[in-house]
C-alpha cells in the first residue's frame, strides 16, 4: 500500500511530467479531465503532411509512476490486428523496462517511431485512404483518427481503467484458456464468425487475443470485435471492457449483450471479413446473433426458445443471482 509520502511524490511527479509534455507538444497535448488525470495526445508520422495518425488517451492512476503503469487507449480506425498488438506490446515493454519512472514521453515517441516505420515501409498509394473500408470508415471525415471532441465518454475510460490495459495482473503460471469457434454467418459477401474463451483474469484476455491473431485468417479479418466480463468475487463487481476494432459502436453493443445475458468469466470475439457491400444496421444484428449463438452453444446462455419457455421466472432468477 502506498504511503502518504509516496502519494505526494507521485502527484508531484505527474504535475512535472504533464507540464513538460504540454511544453514539448503544445496543441497536440490535450487535457480531457484534469481532476481525473485523463489526457490525450495526437501523434502523427509527419507534422505537415501526416499519412498515419494515432490518438493516445491516457489515465494516470494515483500511484503512477511509483507503483502502477498509466492506463491507455490507442484510437485510430486503421490500427487493428497485428499492428495494434505490436504497438501495445512495445509500450508495455517500455513500462517494464522503466518501472517506477515517468514514461509518457517514451510512450509518445515510441508511437511516433512506429508511425514513421509504417510510413517508410508502405508505398504512398497504400496509405490509410486506400485500405478496405466498411460503412463507418466511409462515413467519417477521412482523417482516420477519432476527433478530440468525439472521444469515448469518461465513463468508458474509467471502465477501461479497471483493466489497466491487460498487463497489471500477470501471473507466470496462467495458461491459455481453450478457445471455441462458432458457425459463420455470410450476408452479401460479408462473413461473421464468433470465437469464445473462458477467462478469469485480464491477462488471459490478452493471451486469447494473441492466440487468435496467430491464425492468419483471423488476423486478416477487417474487424475483430470483442467484449469480456470477469466477475471479481472479492470486490463483488465486474471487470469488463470491449473493443470495436474499427467497427464503430460494435464493441459496446457486444458488451451490452453480455450484460443483458448476465454472463460472467467469458470473452467473445466476432471476426468480420468485409465483402465490399454495405450492410447498414444489419451488421450489428449479425455480430450479436453470432455472439449469442456461441454463448448458447457453450452453455453460457439459454437459446431464445428456452428463454421464452422459462418466461419471466428465469429472468428473475438471473437478476437475483447477479446481486
Amino acid at each position: 500500500m502506498a504511503t502518504t509520502a509516496d502519494s505526494v511524490g507521485d502527484l508531484q511527479a505527474q504535475v512535472d511530467e504533464i507540464e513538460a509534455l504540454s511544453s514539448i507538444y503544445g496543441d497536440e497535448w490535450c487535457v480531457i479531465d484534469e481532476a481525473s488525470r485523463i489526457f490525450c495526445i495526437k501523434i502523427s508520422d509527419d507534422i505537415e503532411q501526416p499519412k498515419w495518425t494515432v490518438c493516445l488517451q491516457i489515465i494516470l492512476p494515483c500511484d503512477y509512476p511509483s507503483a502502477a503503469p498509466p492506463i491507455y487507449q490507442l484510437n485510430a480506425t486503421w490500427l487493428r490486428g497485428p499492428d495494434r498488438t505490436k504497438l501495445s506490446n512495445s509500450l508495455e515493454e517500455i513500462y517494464v523496462q522503466n518501472m517506477g519512472e515517468s514514461i509518457l514521453y517514451l510512450w509518445v515517441e515510441r508511437v511516433r517511431e512506429f508511425l514513421l516505420e509504417k510510413s517508410q515501409s508502405t508505398d504512398t498509394a497504400d496509405g490509410p485512404e486506400a485500405r478496405k473500408r466498411t460503412e463507418e470508415v466511409e462515413d467519417d471525415d477521412g482523417g482516420g483518427v477519432t476527433a478530440l471532441g468525439d472521444l469515448p465518454d469518461l465513463r468508458t475510460l474509467r471502465l477501461n481503467a479497471d483493466s489497466a490495459h491487460l498487463f497489471t495482473e500477470f501471473h507466470g503460471d496462467e495458461q491459455l484458456p481453450p478457445i471455441k469457434h462458432g458457425d459463420a454467418i455470410t450476408d452479401r459477401r460479408s462473413t461473421f464468425q464468433p470465437h469464445l474463451a473462458p477467462v478469469v483474469t485480464s491477462r488471459q484476455v490478452k493471451m486469447v487475443l494473441d492466440k487468435l491473431y496467430e491464425n492468419k485468417k483471423i488476423a486478416s479479418a477487417t474487424h475483430n470485435i470483442y467484449a469480456y466480463r470477469i466477475y471479481c468475487e472479492d470486490r463483488q463487481t465486474f471487470l469488463q471492457d470491449c473493443e470495436d476494432d474499427g467497427e464503430t459502436a460494435a464493441g459496446g453493443r457486444l458488451l451490452h449483450l453480455l450484460q443483458i445475458l448476465d454472463v460472467r468469466n467469458v470473452m467473445v470475439v466476432v471476426s468480420r471479413w468485409y465483402g465490399g457491400i454495405l450492410l447498414g444496421p444489419d451488421r450489428f444484428k449479425h455480430i450479436n446473433n453470432c455472439a449469442r449463438s456461441i454463448l448458447v452453444q457453450e452453455g453460457y446462455a439459454e437459446s431464445a426458445e428456452d428463454s421464452s419457455k422459462a418466461g419471466g421466472r428465469g429472468k428473475k432468477q438471473k437478476s437475483k443471482k447477479a446481486k
